[in-house]
């Protein structure tokens, strides 16, 4: 009676379209195994295999000692959004590399994009023993901790990332994930810190980041939420149109988030939140789920209802 109370409330609290409505105005891209339930009750599927799964597969068998060819096929597994696979590969790798610094973050990667916080953070710190150089260990453990409210721990994670930072895009990418870091653990001043590294002719170079760029121009204030924000793809085919939507409006949704919170000392009403939600809401009705941005609105969707399931949101 419990779960089926829970799942009404989430249902009541979301009002998602149906994936069935979804399809009878997009061509819904090809399906592959199922991966995972998500944290709104969503059932999520990967991808069938591509020519990369193939190769990096056909390469593993034919020299299966070899740790660098564990962590590629995991990489192309997950570029299908098979993330369960990718898991089980990295774990097989292990097996054979205990002490491989590569597999545990890229576990740890795709226990992220599963939902699997706490298993991904365990597996992220333990890279982080195992290589202090690592910035994609701190990057991602960072990422952990965010997405389990733990935003000072995430902070330091990512300001870890940041210091390794070698070069124009990793300083754009570790730096989005300091600030928004920084202030939802309320640490205003040392947030607008962390944007001074970000120069006026700072530009990235890895087409990806683009997006992070933007967010970082307006979190200086140089572009507005209507300037930077992309339309939402109509093709849940178009990959990079729904990375660049959910990263960017996840980004703008989160600051909406922290006014409205901080704006009513954590006692906001669903009506005071509506403009970051309903933004979140947009976000997982897309098909990119293993998108930090879809992640993102997904944790802060499931955890607004639950504080409205348990009278947390009321004043």
């Amino acid at each position: 009676m419990k779960t089926q109370m829970k799942s009404f409330l989430l249902a009541a609290f979301l009002c998602l379209p149906a994936p069935a409505a979804l399809a009878q105005t997009q061509a819904a891209p090809a399906r592959g195994a199922f991966e995972i339930t998500s944290l709104l009750g969503q059932k999520l599927y990967a991808s069938p295999d591509d020519d990369a799964v193939i190769a990096a597969r056909k390469k593993l068998a034919a020299n299966p000692k070899d740790p660098a060819l564990y962590v590629a096929l995991s990489q192309a597994e997950a570029g299908r959004r098979q993330y369960q696979e990718a898991v089980a590969t990295c774990s097989k790798g292990l097996a054979i590399a205990p002490d491989n610094a590569d597999l545990y973050i890229e576990r740890g990667h795709r226990e992220v994009g599963l939902r699997e916080f706490a298993r991904a953070q365990r597996d992220l710190e333990h890279a982080t023993t195992l290589d202090l150089k690592k910035l994609d260990a701190f990057y991602h453990l960072g990422l952990a901790h965010y997405f389990q409210g733990q935003f000072d721990a995430a902070a330091e994670a990512f300001q870890k990332a940041l210091a390794l930072a070698q070069n124009d895009d990793s300083v754009i990418d570790c730096s989005n994930w300091v600030y928004a870091s920084l202030r939802r653990a309320g640490k205003d001043t040392e947030a607008v810190q962390a944007l001074k590294r970000i120069t006026p002719e700072m530009k990235n170079k890895e087409p990806h980041l683009f997006f992070y760029m933007q967010l970082l121009r307006y979190y200086q204030g140089a572009k507005t939420a209507t300037d930077i924000r992309p339309p939402k793809p109509k093709d849940l085919n178009h990959v990079e149109g729904e990375l660049s939507f959910d990263t960017v409006s996840y980004g703008l949704a989160n600051m909406r988030l922290i006014t409205a919170e901080r704006a009513y000392e954590g006692h906001a009403t669903p009506q005071q939140l509506k403009g970051a939600t309903e933004i979140f809401k947009e976000i997982v009705t897309g098909n990119a789920w293993n998108a930090w941005g879809f992640v993102g609105s997904e944790v802060e969707l499931a955890r607004l209802a639950e504080k409205g399931a348990t009278g947390k949101n009321a004043k």
